[in-house]
């Protein structure tokens, strides 16, 4: 049997790049895979592809920033498959560039409402299921200015950083419930993101030439950032909760699960002198 047999799995963001490859991921692990973007075009392409891997597979639209919308796209997956096992909290937008005290206020506000309050909402919307069947997964894409400052990108980083602080305090709400809430950090894959860096010149600062660099000469695989999500899918991570875990960077593959679980490893802490 597959690891994700009889899993139901909510990708938001699932029409191109990451999102793209995590739902094919986890159509070829088992699992029925659902879409969610703003995109119909996009997520209706992927649906076929998800098709073609013999599960079953929904293309719906929303805007992940409108709480009614989502619990309305929830709310059909749920009447269609009985529920959603596992959800990805993919969908991002990069935001404006520039300094801070340059940018559109408008603009910076709407990527914290989409890359935090998507997460959040999507959250909120399957949590009430999950906690009734007392299982599921919630995994969060973190990124770049979770962990370390990122100029010229704070609306971006501000978003990721809050994502893990997210992550990590969901994680302790539900754990009585059997609900595990990880974060993951994708590496430098090349995305739409990408380019939009390049795009942006001299507002990215020297990020602008190091994302030129990485497009032409590759970033990471966006597989790699997959696997990690079916790792955390799958029974074989069970008990690892509240945990953020970066791809390229954390052997993920080799956790001991009962000890990680015993120290502060893999979570955003001031560090002591």
């Amino acid at each position: 049997m597959k690891q994700l047999q009889d899993h139901r799995a909510l990708v938001t963001g699932g029409g191109r790049g990451i999102g793209r490859v995590i739902a094919l991921r986890l159509a070829e692990a088992g699992a029925d895979v659902a879409l969610l973007a703003r995109s119909r075009d996009e997520i209706e392409l992927v649906a076929s592809e998800l098709g073609a891997r013999g599960v079953r597979s929904l293309a719906l639209t929303a805007d992940l920033a409108d709480g009614a919308a989502v619990a309305a796209a929830v709310a059909s997956i749920e009447d269609a498959w009985g529920g959603v096992d596992i959800l990805v909290n993919n969908a991002a937008i990069l935001g404006p560039v520039g300094p801070s005290h340059e940018v559109d206020p408008e603009a910076w506000f709407e990527a914290i409402r989409i890359n935090l309050g998507g997460s959040f909402l999507c959250s909120r919307a399957v949590l009430p299921g999950m906690i009734a069947r007392r299982d599921g997964r919630i995994i969060n894409l973190s990124g770049g200015g979770a962990v370390s400052p990122r100029p010229w990108f704070s609306a971006y980083g501000a978003s990721k950083a809050a994502v893990v602080r997210f992550t990590e305090t969901l994680a302790a709400e539900v754990a009585d419930h059997g609900i595990q809430v990880n974060a993951i950090s994708p590496g430098s894959v090349n995305t739409k993101m990408t380019e939009d860096a390049v795009a942006a010149g001299t507002r990215a600062g020297d990020e602008a030439e190091e994302a030129r660099r990485q497009l032409s000469e590759g970033g990471t695989p966006p597989e790699c950032a997959a696997e990690l999500v079916l790792y955390l899918a799958s029974p074989r991570s069970m008990g690892l909760t509240g945990k953020t875990l970066a791809v390229g960077w954390d052997d993920w593959e080799a956790i001991d699960v009962e000890a990680v679980m015993q120290s502060e490893i893999y979570t955003v802490r001031r560090v002591k002198a």
